[in-house]
């Protein structure tokens, strides 16, 4: 277990490595100056130099690189240019936003999800069975913006049982602040929870296909003990990895909806970096969601051995 953890923390390392080397490229990569693609094309020339005095690009390459990269160690992310301010103030302000909305969102997606996918396995081909995964197809095809909109009519505008948009901050209240959550975290939700049903079924139906399930029955073992009680942990390697990507998704890929919803989130906050082209913004976001999804995938990857037994011993 120990040299199966150490391997897997020393690949996490190499992965931000490297994904910090391609994520401080970019600057390099964009066409144009990058001073010049911040300050716009009516910026005088004196504007741009001292900006590229400010940002360090008249060093070389290697030294910029190491100092960002000492920066990120330090968790000192730079000034954004929009905004006069650390990013990393940025950053903790929105992300109590956008980290409360992924958890909530990927706790409705598992709830959902588990039991139908457990409901759909317990009847393979049968008609529930078909109606449930056609349902899920349709949850997976609809985009999030059309079901975030639906969600915004149905509760917000014709039952004006939620707010239709905005956040007022946890400083007003508990019940205010998940309230204005509910209707994104469910647009988010749903959709994830079409994905994981059906993995969870695919999953479920080899597992049941299994010799030691046909023993627990031939036992007389109720078919619902067998389901949750052996084939449901046996099947949940897929499922947990699945629900890893999901969360890194959910906290990365909400630009869409917190855009819908008016939410001052992690999303909105890339959004309006990138029109603003705050590159600075936009790469220190990026690489703090990278290191979110290895450090989430490390997690998920150390679950595998509490969920199975087997590879612990083998590992």
């Amino acid at each position: 277990m120990t040299a199966y953890l150490l391997k897997r923390l020393v690949i996490g390392v190499a992965t931000l490595v490297v994904a910090s080397v391609v994520v401080f490229l970019m600057l390099e990569v964009v066409p144009g100056d990058p001073a010049r693609l911040m300050l716009g094309m009516n910026a005088s020339d004196a504007q741009v130099e001292l900006l590229r005095e400010q940002m360090g690009l008249n060093q070389p390459l290697l030294i910029r690189y190491l100092d960002w990269a000492r920066g990120l160690l330090s968790l000192d992310f730079g000034k954004s240019y929009t905004y006069s301010v650390p990013v990393l103030d940025l950053i903790e302000e929105r992300m109590v936003v956008s980290l409360p909305l992924a958890i909530i969102a990927l706790t409705l997606s598992t709830l959902i999800a588990i039991p139908v996918g457990v409901f759909a396995a317990a009847r393979r081909g049968k008609a529930a069975d078909t109606i449930a995964m056609a349902t899920a197809q349709v949850g997976v095809a609809m985009p999030n913006f059309w079901f975030a909109l639906l969600l915004v009519y149905i509760f917000a505008v014709w039952l004006r049982l939620v707010p239709a948009g905005g956040f007022p901050g946890w400083s007003a209240g508990t019940w205010p602040a998940l309230k204005a959550l509910i209707l994104p975290a469910f647009a988010l939700a749903l959709p994830q929870a079409a994905i994981l049903s059906r993995v969870t079924r695919a999953a479920l139906v080899e597992v049941l296909g299994e010799d030691y399930i046909r023993t627990a029955r031939a036992k007389g073992m109720p078919m619902r003990a067998v389901l949750w009680r052996h084939a449901l942990r046996n099947a949940m390697i897929p499922v947990l990895t699945i629900m890893g990507l999901q969360f890194a998704f959910l906290l990365a890929g909400t630009i869409i909806i917190e855009n819908v919803f008016y939410l001052p989130g992690l999303g909105r906050l890339v959004f309006q970096a990138i029109t603003q082209r705050d590159l600075i913004v936009v790469q220190s976001v990026v690489m703090l969601l990278v290191a979110t999804v290895v450090v989430v995938n490390l997690l998920v990857d150390l679950s595998y051995a509490l969920v199975d037994p087997r590879l612990r011993s083998r590992r």
